[in-house]
C-alpha cells in the first residue's frame, strides 16, 4: 500500500513509497490497517519455543546486516510475539545507496509469514527507519507498528519497550553529527569485513573490531553506562519494572537502582537478542549459526549491578 499522497512529497514518503515500489511483488499481500483493541491477536501455534523474543538493530538495506544468521536463529526460535525493536530497516543508508540482497528480502517475507501463522509482530521503529513512525497505531500484513510497547511477563512484570534513540542526545540535539558518526561506523564496519575476510583465510575465528573499539574507548564506554542509566530511570518514573531497548548495538541485562535494564543488541556485530521463556525467565541469546540452540552462550537473569 502506497503512502497517502500528501505524504508523498515528503523525504519519509518518498522513502516509504520507494522501498514498497521496489518489493511489490514480496509485499502484495501487505495493506495498512487501523489497530482496534477488539482484535484478537495469534498464540503463536503450538510450535512456539518461547513466550516473546526481541529483536532489534537488523538494519536491513547495509552490508554490514548479518541476514543470513538472523534467518537461522528466526528458524530456531518461533515465538507467540515477536518485537522488531527498532532499526529494522536502514533508511539512512538506503537514501544514499540502494543495497538490497536476496537474504534481506528473505527476512522480510520470514517475519511477515510468522505474523501470518498466528505469532504477535510488534514493530516499534527507531530513528534509522523513523519514516515508519507516521505509521503507529496500524497494521503492515499483520505486523503492528508502534511507537512504544509495554510487555508483560509470564510472572506479571511490567516491561516498557521502546528503541531508545529518544535518550541519545547526539539524535536529538544534532542530527547532522549522527550521520556523521553513521558514517564513521559504516567504515568502521567495512574494515571489519576487510579484517575477518583475512582472518577466515587463515583460520581464524570472527573478530568484531568496532566493539572493540567500543570497550577499549573511555568516552563510548561512559555514554554506554549513562543511557542505560537516563532509559532505566524514564523507565522507573513511568512505573515500570523493566525495559527493552536497543540502539546502542550492545547486549545487556542488569539491574540498575531496582529497575531490570535489558538491551537485545543487534545484528550487524552482537547477534543477540533477549528471550523469554514461559515461566517469565528473561535470557540474553548470543547466537552461533553453527551451533545448536541448547549450546549457545547466553547470559542469565541473575546478572544485577
Amino acid at each position: 500500500m502506497a503512502p497517502p499522497a500528501a505524504l508523498r512529497t515528503t523525504p519519509q514518503g518518498a522513502a516509504l513509497a520507494a522501498w514498497q515500489s521496489q518489493f511489490r511483488g514480496a509485499l502484495a499481500d501487505v495493506g495498512a490497517a487501523p489497530l482496534r483493541d477488539d482484535e484478537p491477536h495469534g498464540d503463536g501455534g503450538e510450535r512456539a519455543r518461547y513466550r516473546a523474543v526481541f529483536i532489534s538493530d537488523l538494519h536491513l538495506g547495509t552490508a554490514g546486516c548479518q541476514a543470513r544468521p538472523l534467518l537461522d536463529f528466526l528458524k530456531h526460535h518461533p515465538s507467540q510475539t515477536l518485537y522488531l525493536v527498532g532499526d529494522i530497516i536502514d533508511g539512512w543508508q538506503l537514501r544514499r545507496r540502494w543495497f538490497w540482497p536476496q537474504a534481506h528480502n528473505d527476512v522480510v517475507q520470514k517475519l511477515l509469514r510468522r505474523s501470518r501463522k498466528g505469532c504477535r509482530v510488534v514493530f516499534v521503529p527507531g530513528n534509522h527507519d523513523e519514516f515508519a513512525r507516521q505509521f503507529c497505531g496500524h497494521r503492515f500484513g499483520g505486523i503492528e507498528v508502534a511507537e512504544e510497547a509495554v510487555h508483560t511477563t509470564a510472572d506479571g512484570r511490567r516491561l516498557w519497550v521502546v528503541h531508545g534513540d529518544h535518550f541519545d542526545g547526539v539524535i536529538q540535539c544534532a542530527k547532522w553529527l549522527a550521520y556523521l558518526g553513521d558514517n564513521a561506523y559504516e567504515f568502521t564496519l567495512r574494515l571489519n569485513r576487510h579484517l575477518n575476510s583475512l582472518r577466515a583465510r587463515m583460520g581464524l575465528p570472527y573478530w568484531s573490531l568496532s566493539q572493540y573499539l567500543k570497550h577499549k574507548v573511555k568516552s563510548a564506554l561512559n555514554y554506554v553506562t549513562d543511557f542505560e542509566r537516563a532509559v532505566a530511570a524514564e523507565a522507573r518514573q513511568r512505573g515500570y519494572q523493566g525495559v527493552v531497548c536497543g540502539h546502542i548495538h550492545r547486549p545487556e541485562m542488569r539491574v540498575i537502582d531496582g529497575t531490570l535494564y535489558c538491551n537485545d543488541g543487534d545484528w550487524v556485530e552482537s547477534l543477540s537478542a533477549l528471550v523469554e521463556h514461559f515461566d517469565g525467565r528473561l535470557e540474553l541469546v548470543h547466537w552461533r549459526p553453527s551451533t545448536e540452540p541448547a549450546s549457545l552462550a547466553a547470559e542469565q537473569e541473575s546478572q544485577s549491578s
